[in-house]
């Protein structure tokens, strides 16, 4: 420890002294062996210098011998620290409660987060924790190693190939890898590719089995299109026909498009709510009675304390409710065909799947009346045309 530490545990008395002989009480004190230290001269005319607490008292005798008079101008260290603590009793404690409860609460678990499980449940996956004493409101101190968890858990859990337990704050979380077991592929039938609709075939590529018909023919919903029944007369056989066939396929759309919008806006007007949280509780603090708005969004904003790499679990969460409007937007005929047309773009792909393209689009009829926009419409789509019809062999005598 420092000089200066050491001087600052016994106590440091800092003194003011006028009348007398000033410099010759400081020769005659530094003589006699006590420490003097920071001797100047004040504004006022009078010497400062430090002491320690035991020395101060040894300082009597000079003042006599030089006709000096001192006064104590400072006091600091250990010794007057306590003596203040002392009268401020409860704060002391208050503090030192304080202090403990935040200890208590950070070696607590507040919550336990379970990660990557996907045939195993999080409830299963909970009891075994449980078991092996994880558990929300269980002190951290009395939990055992991460390594010691993971090989426990991994036991108790059929289907788990690793178990990591890792400590972030006041929430555990267990990160579960379950074992990988390939999908066993599904015994197949002999079968047929036929046309799931009517199209215009735009592409055929067969993987398996015998093509039957070309690029750009049209083909009426269920025909063949690639054979499971290869080879002659003589030596044929069947297997199940796989590949790609896509096709032009045209869906006839009836379009009613509205010429005014609702739209949401917000006014400009909010009121903010405060609450205290404490674990998964909140209690709230300010912002109270009925919101006064008809029609609000609510938007949610927390705040954790945190200490160093420690979350804690507790912190502050604002509430603003603000207020908001519907208004009206009239459309020109223009804008509510584009809504119209992208509105049955959307339900045209969703009904011939995700591959599926729109190559064309030609509204047949449209007019204008009543506040709506009135439409047909054709897409020309190309997309999978193909389906499975399974082949029934029949067996001879």
């Amino acid at each position: 420890m420092s000089v200066r530490g050491v001087q600052w545990m016994k106590g440091i008395v800092t003194v003011h002294v006028r009348g007398g002989q000033p410099e010759q009480l400081v020769n005659l004190a530094l003589t006699g062996g006590l420490q003097l230290s920071s001797i100047r001269w004040t504004s006022g005319g009078m010497l400062e210098f430090e002491i320690s607490v035991r020395d101060f008292f040894e300082l009597r005798p000079y003042l006599k011998q030089t006709g000096c008079r001192m006064h104590v101008a400072k006091r600091k260290g250990l010794p007057f620290w306590l003596v203040k603590a002392e009268r401020r009793m409860f704060f002391t404690a208050g503090i030192t409660l304080f202090f403990a409860i935040i200890f208590m609460l950070s070696s607590l678990v507040w919550s336990v987060e379970v990660q990557g499980n996907i045939k195993l449940t999080e409830d299963q996956i909970r009891l075994a924790a449980k078991q092996e004493g994880l558990y929300p409101m269980q002190w951290s101190f009395r939990l055992a190693d991460a390594d010691v968890l993971s090989k426990e858990l991994v036991k108790k859990l059929p289907g788990s190939s690793w178990v990591g337990v890792e400590k972030k704050g006041t929430k555990i979380i267990i990160q579960v890898v379950e074992h990988t077991i390939p999908d066993q592929a599904p015994l197949q039938n002999p079968r047929h590719l036929v046309a799931s609709t009517d199209a215009v075939v735009t592409e055929i590529i067969a993987e398996a089995g015998r093509p039957v018909v070309k690029k750009n023919t049209k083909v009426k919903k269920g025909q063949t299109l690639i054979s499971g029944t290869i080879g002659g007369e003589e030596n044929t056989r069947t297997v199940v026909a796989k590949g790609r066939v896509r096709g032009l396929v045209w869906y006839e759309f009836e379009i009613e498009s509205p010429m005014v919008q609702q739209t949401k806006v917000y006014t400009g007007e909010k009121k903010t709510k405060w609450y205290a949280v404490i674990g998964s509780r909140a209690l709230q603090l300010s912002g109270y009675g009925q919101d006064p708005y008809e029609s609000s969004e609510t938007i949610t904003h927390e705040e954790r304390a945190a200490w160093r790499n420690w979350s804690l679990p507790v912190g502050r969460m604002k509430e603003t409710v603000m207020e908001t409007r519907q208004e009206e937007r009239e459309l020109t005929a223009d804008e509510a065909k584009s809504i119209g047309i992208l509105q049955a773009k959307a339900e045209v792909l969703m009904k011939a799947g995700p591959d599926s393209v729109i190559r064309e689009e030609i509204v047949l009829h449209e007019k204008a009346e009543n506040g709506k926009v009135y439409m047909k419409v054709l897409f020309e789509v190309e997309q999978s045309i193909v389906k499975e019809m399974p082949l029934v062999q029949m067996q001879g005598d």
